[in-house]
């Protein structure tokens, strides 16, 4: 059985997305409420409450197959304005720079002969842009230096899941191992390689591209679940908006967003759709809007720092209209989670949970179809030189 460590853990979804099959040797958050979510699920077997910048490979028990990283990304979003990881020199000026210190540990793990073969960080796809690309220059360059070959891929949770969350994932695998043909391609696909992965890869110092790979995976078969599928009638947290909230919601949407919601009026089915705040300029005036969509998958889940980030839903049928926040039960269903996974007790901190987290089915994908036959090759030579 593989091992694995569980950086930025939260309330571990990469564990839940890596399953049974796989053992988590340590796992880290520095957050004591997420920390005390995992314990709920996982129990606290390797798991250590601290600060990344304090942890040193002691803490990092025998050598792992892989190192997962779903290091902050504050700062590598819109929301936290795109100030982006800085420098290792002075990782402590952004929450992101807390990828530097992690990366320092892989380091002094291979100092040591004990680095990971694999290592997979997710992140926004903020990762790709900003500081005009040399935050995703530095972590490249990093890899490479540490002696791996690396690739990246963005994956978006709707091809398994009714919820739209691109999300940037870089899996290094160390160099000294092999890599099977099928899991690269010769030039970036469409499906998993937009053009803003393409222009970051180019940026790339020419020593960093020579160890760069594209990989590959299969296309999963079509998503068969709905927004509408998740949604609670007795929600657990939140209350239905009364019939003036719904009014008041519904004034703010502009005449292109209300012909949305008359639409959804005569679709002839009950339709749910995401609604988000935002602040709109019209007639050099800056004015909240209330911005629906109706194609059966809920916007990206954001943390609840303020009340436009929390997503509203609508529930039409017909001529009936009812609205109110969404759960945190529906929030973790469509972050993949199953309806056993307990969540805290707060709105606050459910929410923030599934909004910080990593969609556990794309995990499992990238489990399944990269890390095991990675994996299954290297245990395949190290048996066959045993033999010899």
């Amino acid at each position: 059985m593989p091992d694995f460590y569980e950086f930025f853990a939260g309330g571990g979804m990469a564990r839940a997305g890596l399953g049974d099959g796989w053992r988590c040797a340590f796992a880290n958050d520095f957050d004591s409420a997420k920390t005390a979510v995992y314990r709920a699920n996982w129990g606290d077997e390797g798991l250590v409450e601290a600060d990344v910048n304090r942890l040193t490979t002691s803490d990092l028990p025998g050598q792992a197959d892989l190192a997962w990283a779903s290091f902050p990304c504050q700062d590598l979003s819109l929301a936290g304005g795109y100030a982006g990881i800085r420098h290792r020199s002075a990782p402590d000026q952004t929450r992101s720079g807390a990828f530097w210190p992690f990366w320092q540990l892989m380091h002094q793990l291979k100092e040591e002969g004990r680095a990971p073969k694999l290592v997979a960080l997710e992140n926004v796809l903020g990762t790709l842009t900003a500081n005009q690309g040399q935050d995703f220059v530095a972590i490249g360059n990093a890899l490479s230096d540490t002696g791996y070959r690396f690739g990246a891929l963005v994956i978006d949770a709707s091809l398994f899941l009714p919820q739209s969350r691109p999300r940037l994932f870089i899996v290094g695998v160390r160099g000294d191992l092999m890599v099977p043909t099928p899991l690269t391609t010769p030039t970036p696909s469409s499906l998993w390689h937009p053009n803003a992965l393409r222009s970051a890869q180019s940026l790339l110092p020419e020593d960093t591209r020579r160890n760069w790979l594209w990989w590959t995976l299969p296309e999963p078969p079509p998503r068969t679940s709905r927004f509408a599928d998740v949604i609670e009638e007795e929600p657990g947290l939140v209350a239905w908006h009364s019939r003036s909230q719904t009014a008041a919601l519904l004034a703010l949407m502009n005449p292109r967003h209300l012909a949305k919601l008359e639409a959804a009026k005569h679709a002839g089915r009950r339709m749910v759709g995401g609604v988000y705040k935002r602040t709109r300029v019209e007639n050099g005036h800056k004015v909240q809007r209330a911005e629906v969509r109706f194609d059966d998958i809920a916007g990206c889940l954001r943390t609840p720092a303020g009340g436009s980030s929390r997503q509203s839903i609508l529930v039409v049928d017909g001529k009936s209209v009812r609205s109110r926040l969404l759960s945190p039960r529906e929030a973790a269903r469509l972050m993949g989670l199953q309806d056993g996974y307990v969540l805290p007790n707060t709105y606050y901190d459910a929410y923030h949970l599934a909004g910080d987290g990593v969609a556990v089915p794309v995990v499992r994908h990238l489990a399944t179809h990269l890390f095991a036959p990675l994996l299954a090759l290297t245990t395949a030579v190290a048996t066959a030189g045993m033999a010899a």
